[in-house]
């Protein structure tokens, strides 16, 4: 079982900035594409940026130009900055990760291509 802790959520007002931060293992942050997943209540989850060991990074349409996936090997660490965030974006947010291989990004955007998950960490975005 891969271990994913979230941080960095918390309750900002519309066009505020949020960074995100998923602390993993050695192995995992430098082995394993990873993403970012969120779930609003009462929707389905939402796969929304996701980022390849190479570094190729893909991004859903709802977030494109505002969200920014990164990762950091030597602090074992993914990250996802929110910027402009809108009341759209309140989601519980998901560190994901997972060993498959694609050869297009977007297939790294499908929930079913990720077998480990994190606790979550809440976002909430006040109008």
């Amino acid at each position: 079982q891969e271990q994913l802790v979230e941080s960095g959520g918390g309750l900002v007002q519309a066009g505020d900035s949020l960074l995100l931060s998923c602390v993993t293992s050695r192995r995992t942050v430098r082995n394993y594409a990873m993403g970012w997943c969120r779930q609003a209540p009462g929707k389905e989850r939402e796969l929304v940026a996701t980022i390849t060991t190479g570094g190729t990074t893909g991004y859903a349409d709802s977030v494109k130009g505002r969200f920014t996936i990164s990762r950091d090997n030597a602090k074992n660490t993914l990250y996802l900055r929110m910027n402009s965030l809108k009341p759209e974006d309140t989601a519980l947010y998901y560190c994901t990760a997972t060993l498959k291989y694609y050869s297009e990004i977007d297939d790294y955007l499908r929930l079913d291509a990720y077998p480990y998950w994190g606790q979550g960490t809440q976002v909430t975005v006040s109008s």
